[in-house]
Order: C-alpha cells, then sequence, then structure tokens
C-alpha cells in the first residue's frame, strides 16, 4: 500500500498547506454541521481502502498530531497497523469499508499495543465526509424531539378539552334556560287557576251552614265515640299468621 502518487517532480506540500491536512479543531469544537467534499481528487484519483486515507486527511476533520501524519512522513502507508500499534497517542483506523460507497475512521488514542480508546467516528459517504454525532447528542436529540411532540399533543388536547367544556357550558346555559322559561309558564299558569276559582266563588258564594239538630237529640261526645270503636277493637279476632295458621298443613285438600 502506498500514499497518493503526486505528479513528478513536485515535492510533497507541507502541513498546513493547502492540499494537506490543517490545525486541529480546538477542543469542544462540534463539528457535526459541516461536510467535506473535494470533487477534483474525487475525479483524479479512486477512492478505496489504499487512498481513502489520503482524501480523508484534506478535510478540516484531520488531525495532523495524530501517528498517521508521522508514518506518512517516513513514506509508509498510514493506516499500517504493525507501525501503529508501536506508537501511542492519537490515531486514526479504517473500521468498516463498504467500497466504493462507505468508510468509516475511528479517530482513538492507543495507550498501548492492546488497549486504545476510541473518541470520534467519521464516515465517507459517495465522496462526503461527515463527523458521527456522538451517542449522547444523539440521545438529547431524540428525547429533546420527543418533549417537543408530547408537548405539542398535550396543547392540542388542552384545546380540545376547551372546546368541548365551551359546549358544555352552553348546553347547561341553554337548559337552565329552558327551565325558567318553564317555570314562568307555570307561575302563569297557576295564576290563571286562582283566577279562576276566585271567580267562581264570587259567582256560587259561601256555603250554606249545616241545619240544626233535632229537638231532644244529644249529640255524642268524643269520648262516646271512642268508646265503640275501642269495644270493636277487643272484640276483634287476631290476625292471622300467614305461615302457622296459612301454611300448606292448614290449607284444605279437594279431592
Amino acid at each position: 500500500m502506498s500514499a497518493t502518487p503526486l505528479p513528478p517532480g513536485q515535492p510533497p506540500p507541507p502541513p498546513g498547506a493547502d492540499g494537506a491536512g490543517g490545525l486541529p479543531p480546538p477542543p469542544g469544537t462540534d463539528m457535526t454541521g459541516i461536510c467535506f467534499r473535494d470533487q477534483l481528487w474525487l475525479n483524479t484519483y479512486p477512492l478505496d481502502r489504499n487512498l481513502v486515507f489520503d482524501y480523508f486527511a484534506l478535510s478540516p476533520f484531520y488531525d495532523i498530531t495524530c501517528n498517521n501524519e508521522s508514518l506518512r512522513s517516513r513514506q509508509i502507508h498510514p493506516l499500517d497497523m504493525s507501525q501503529l500499534t508501536k506508537m501511542t497517542g492519537m490515531e486514526y483506523v479504517l473500521s468498516d469499508v463498504i467500497e466504493p460507497n462507505l468508510f468509516v475512521i475511528r479517530k482513538q488514542k492507543r495507550e498501548s499495543p492492546e488497549k486504545a480508546n476510541p473518541m470520534l467516528a467519521y464516515y465517507i459517504l459517495d465522496g462526503s465526509i461527515y463527523q458521527a454525532p456522538q451517542l449522547c447528542n444523539v440521545f438529547a436529540s431524540r428525547i429533546s424531539r420527543a418533549m417537543y411532540h408530547i408537548s405539542k399533543a398535550f396543547t392540542m388536547a388542552c384545546s380540545k378539552l376547551e372546546k368541548i367544556a365551551n359546549v358544555e357550558t352552553e348546553s347547561d346555559a341553554a337548559a337552565s334556560e329552558s327551565k325558567t322559561q318553564k317555570e314562568a309558564i307555570d307561575l302563569k299558569e297557576l295564576k290563571r287557576i286562582d283566577h279562576i276559582l276566585s271567580s267562581l266563588k264570587r259567582k256560587i258564594g259561601a256555603a250554606p251552614p249545616p241545619p240544626p239538630y233535632p229537638e231532644g237529640y244529644v249529640p255524642p261526645s268524643s269520648e262516646q265515640e271512642k268508646a265503640p270503636d275501642d269495644l270493636l277493637a277487643s272484640e276483634a279476632p287476631p290476625q292471622l299468621d300467614p305461615i302457622i295458621d296459612q301454611g300448606p298443613a292448614k290449607r284444605p285438600r279437594f279431592q
């Protein structure tokens, strides 16, 4: 594997110049909103696993202080893992490849030949280079979007409930108005009946007094009127029990 071929007689460009990697972005800079594409390079060289790192080194995502740049300066392929595992510090490795459409490059910090801590990921999709968002940013974006839709749903539900409450208030007001109208009609009818009864009373007049008792008749007193009733109550037979006195054993049988 070799680096990108240069025209004969032309020295390799120095670091930081046009065509080579620039200075690394400041720490904490979010570069997920930018995209890099060099159509002239793509028209000149094929995009495969041997030349993809040279294309990636042209982008602003490339850090010239990495170990891969040290290998390039020594005319060694920058993705040679046999050389990268002997070094420590920042490096780029090619993690996944689907030629010629997709290339995934991982930025990591190597501490030993067996241990490397991943930091960022970049992918080259059809010649365009992007920085992959971090997992925490993906979760934050999805949660923010979900909260927006939930808030919007609650707002719509509140507006629907307000409309329903207004309709119920209007129906209650209409029912109270109809009830008031009915009560007013009943009062009118009551006044009309009172007027008819008073007019009839004036026409017929007062009831005549009861006729006098005949001579020699003595009206009974209240105690004498109650005495026959008490006597009848004492002489009345006791009430029949519906179960004991009128049960199936007491009923007559017809043969």
